[in-house]
């Protein structure tokens, strides 16, 4: 039987808590538990897929093929225990779910209400697999008093009414501005906070307070008095200079220590942190420094590249250097040498993304790699754009192009080295897609499996000849041009079990450059570095000390 705790968010958005949803999971977990964490965001769309990133953020996939918010990637990150489509739901999925049953005549003709039957359907996803782990840690996204969270707050409200007495407590993240004109921390954001959150029926058992610097004993009192909250149960959440210092902070203020508490658990098992105080000093002590420009379309916005960037950070850590990132918008060199904006790096990576914008730079930034013998990732659609640049520069195919940006009626005809995958297998079953299907959901998604050559680098990186890897596309590379393309240096290294889909390509004789359909990123943790970011950094590395 799980206990539940549920994280909600007072005063601005963004403070921070599906970080520290995140790193209280790591602590307990240090301590013996076992944990799973869910997020309920508010809003209507049916998941985040369809979304643009400048809206959300990066699309975080689960190994089942679910689109979920990129805090499930922090979740991940921090606890290893793999995210799966229980994990994620929105106002829109419940509305769906609500619907469908009303017109399959499920609620025997009844008014459908908020009250009780979107609630009941909120209870049930939270309820899914509550046998199976000692702590269910569920964040509530947005803030309170937001119109849309409005059901989410009332459904917790029930449940913890329907659980037995202490198997359930909230906690509550605000913001504690610190006004430097008057030199003070104001509380009273957090009391307005905890005051709305009381309207609504629910007290917090816990305060995380975001803040500059330390809170200091007589603010303390102060919100532990008007908040109605223990004084050892408002905890501090200080500004860090890395993420992964959060549950070694947490754990010195004292949260995990709180949410036992808070439940009665008595003696609390110690901690083991020395895994997370091993991160800490692989992020602080590093013994060198590399730099890899990212080239993509999404560069104003840090967290539609969320998983990469911490990919990287976590190749760092394997290496004990430091990774400098570097974001290049793709649209700057599309009619001009890449060279100047290219050459300062050790190593390059073309991320995925969606669109024709920015494409002939990527195009560019590939070639720029090959041609320097500059380390090379390309995920996604860069290991599409590297393979098109080969098609146009290695094996004759000058008008090579992808199905993606080049169908539209009166573009010039093209070869599509790139095409519209329209089936694929899935397990037992054969998937069908076609162009006019609906954008969401209509993806290959997930994990596949995936055969590598052996001898290859990747066969080498991995140390085994067959992986499994999370994906999210709906183009792919045409195998028909495969010989011509490998009798010029591009090797298809790895395919999906049928060979009949690209999964990775290489390039022959080249130090390091490595394309993958595939979204390694979103497997890659501090404590688990993903191979192809181990070794891209490793070679980064090595490169810093030729230029």
């Amino acid at each position: 039987m799980a206990r539940f705790i549920f994280i909600t968010g007072g005063v601005v958005s963004s403070l921070g808590k599906g970080l520290a949803s995140a790193a209280l999971g790591s602590l307990l977990q240090a301590r013996g538990f076992t944990v799973r964490l869910r997020k309920l965001d508010p809003y209507l769309n049916v998941d985040p897929g369809t979304m643009s990133p400048f809206e959300h953020g990066e699309v975080f996939v689960t190994d089942d093929g679910a689109e979920t918010d990129l805090d499930l990637g922090h979740y991940e990150r921090f606890t290893g225990v793999p995210a799966c489509k229980t994990d994620s739901v929105s106002s829109g999925r419940i509305y769906s779910n609500v619907l469908e049953k009303e017109r399959k005549g499920a609620y025997l003709g009844k008014t459908i209400q908020v009250i009780p039957h979107v609630t009941n359907e909120i209870k049930d996803f939270i309820s899914i697999g509550e046998d199976d782990v000692d702590f269910m840690l569920c964040e509530i996204g947005g803030t309170v008093g937001d119109i849309e969270g409005l059901p989410f707050f009332e459904a917790i409200r029930q449940f913890s009414q329907d659980k037995e007495r202490g198997q359930c407590i909230f906690m509550h993240l605000t913001l504690l501005p610190f006004i430097k004109a008057s030199g003070e921390l104001k509380t009273k954001p957090t009391q307005h906070s905890v005051k709305e959150l009381r309207s609504i029926g629910l007290a917090p058992d816990i305060l995380v307070c975001r803040s500059e610097g330390p809170i200091p004993k007589k603010e303390r009192e102060k919100l532990a008095l008007f908040c109605n909250v223990r004084p050892d149960s408002v905890i501090a959440a200080q500004d860090l200079s890395t993420i992964y210092d959060a549950p070694l902070a947490y754990h010195q203020e004292g949260l995990d220590q709180a949410v036992l508490d808070a439940f009665g658990i008595n003696p609390a098992p110690k901690p083991d942190l020395r895994k997370w105080e091993d991160v800490s000093d692989r992020v602080h002590n590093a013994e060198g420094q590399v730099n890899v420009g990212i080239v993509g379309k999404y560069t104003q916005l840090e967290d539609a590249y969320k998983s990469i960037a911490e990919a990287l950070t976590h190749g760092g850590m394997a290496n004990r250097v430091k990774v400098n990132v570097d974001w290049v918008d793709a649209e700057l060199f599309e009619a001009e040498d890449p060279a100047p904006h290219l050459e300062k790096f050790d190593a390059i990576l073309v991320p995925g993304g969606f669109g024709e914008r920015g494409t002939e730079g990527k195009i560019k930034a590939a070639e720029f790699a090959r041609t320097r013998k500059v380390p090379y990732l390309g995920i996604c659609l860069g290991m599409q754009m590297a393979v098109i640049e080969a098609a146009r520069n290695l094996a004759d195919l000058g008008d090579a192009g992808s199905e993606e940006f080049d169908h539209e009626a009166g573009k010039k005809r093209f070869t599509p080295v790139v095409y519209h995958l329209k089936e694929w297998v899935q397990g037992n079953y054969k998937v069908t897609r076609s162009v006019s299907d609906d954008k969401g959901g209509t993806m290959r998604l997930g994990a596949y499996n995936a055969v590598l050559t052996e001898g290859s680098k990747v066969a080498q990186v991995y140390g085994s000849d067959a992986i499994e890897e999370r994906h999210r596309h709906r183009y792919e590379v045409d195998i028909q041009y495969r010989k011509q393309l490998e009798e010029k240096g591009l090797i298809f290294s790895g395919m999906s079990p049928d060979g009949r889909l690209p999964e990775i390509v290489e390039v022959k004789d080249h130090p390091w450059f490595i394309g993958v359909q595939f979204h390694p990123e979103l497997k890659s943790k501090p404590f688990e570095p993903h191979p192809l970011f181990r070794d891209f950094v490793r070679a980064a590395k090595e490169n810093s000390r030729l230029v």
